[in-house]
């Protein structure tokens, strides 16, 4: 009988897609590493449960502990699913930009769930990162994740996301186009993808609001860059350690309403009901087209599922009050 032990065996091996109508004009074949296949719907559920498996292996995580983390949501999911299967608590501190689906979705399946506001800086006491510091520190027998900084996160994606890649395409793959924010999956993979052929190139989307493709080009963190955006998993105000700078060969930079116009688009012109930062993803290789060529397999990578986003970017009243619909 062929059968998985629990729900985490299921975690990778997702699917690779060809995007058909959206990229029809690029020379080259555009293929969507799919990670809504996932049990948790992302791709965080791969680095979830190896930052907790290394963590249980160094003796941070003990049974019967907490799990501590700040989160977009999709870590979060990932964390709630394998501390379920392995009898931790699970506390999530998320920003209040995020949609209402991601935090009933994590309360569902057993968070502790707490509420920060966005519009401030990350010392600030009230902030997510802080936060989640906060009670990581203060809870007996808790582990605060940081998957910004953890090693495990970006060791995930080499281990599992980059070989499956490169499996997958038989070694065809010219390029790799993913949205970053903590940095764990674009260096991950990257990583790999360097390691078995140098001239793969490595591009990541970024948002308008981030300092992320600046301070890639300039190596300046320039804080007049940072401003509220709405485009939700990509982009970052502060720097992770998991972004690998030097594995990655550029940025582009996608805006609020082109990242939801877009997302919908796969919706209705691929059949791939996907998350907000899919459209930037998708946006962001057409805004490369000029790096392409007929001989080049661009793989792009699809994080989590449109579930998380039916209030906001599929919702015509969000759209229109965003601006983002006539």
């Amino acid at each position: 009988m062929e059968y998985a032990e629990n729900i985490l065996g299921t975690i990778g091996n997702t699917p690779l897609v060809r995007i058909n109508r959206i990229t029809a004009e690029l020379p080259c074949m555009v293929l969507a590493k799919y990670e809504t296949f996932n049990p948790g719907n992302s791709v965080k559920d791969r680095m979830a449960l190896k930052m907790i498996e290394e963590a249980e292996a160094q003796g941070l995580l003990k049974p019967g502990g907490t799990i501590v983390e700040g989160t977009s949501g999709n870590t979060g999911m990932g964390l709630a699913l394998a501390a379920i299967i392995k009898g931790y608590r699970m506390i999530c501190v998320i920003s209040d930009k995020q949609s209402q689906e991601k935090i009933d979705i994590l309360k569902a399946v057993g968070c502790e769930v707490h509420v920060c506001p966005t519009d401030v800086a990350p010392e600030d006491p009230q902030s997510y990162y802080s936060t989640a510091r906060r009670l990581g520190s203060e809870i007996p027998g808790a582990w605060y994740v940081n998957q910004y900084d953890n090693p495990a996160n970006a060791q995930a994606h080499y281990e599992s996301t980059g070989p499956e890649i490169w499996r997958q395409t038989e070694g065809k793959v010219t390029h790799f186009v993913v949205g970053v924010g903590t940095g764990g999956t674009i260096s991950g993979v990257a990583r790999y993808l360097k390691e078995q052929n140098p001239e793969v190139k490595i591009w990541g989307v970024d948002t308008y609001g981030s300092v992320f493709k600046k301070y890639h080009e300039t190596g300046i963190f320039d804080e007049n860059e940072i401003y509220p955006y709405v485009t939700e998993g990509i982009g970052e105000d502060i720097l992770p350690e998991n972004v690998n700078f030097g594995l990655i060969d550029g940025f582009t930079k996608v805006t609020d309403a082109d990242a939801a116009v877009y997302t919908r688009r796969l919706a209705r012109e691929e059949g791939m009901f996907l998350g907000n930062s899919a459209g930037a993803a998708i946006k962001g290789v057409l805004q490369l087209a000029e790096h392409f060529t007929p001989e080049d397999v661009v793989v792009v990578l699809f994080h989590d599922h449109g579930s998380r986003y039916v209030n906001k970017i599929y919702n015509d009243t969000w759209m229109k009050e965003q601006g983002f619909l006539e």
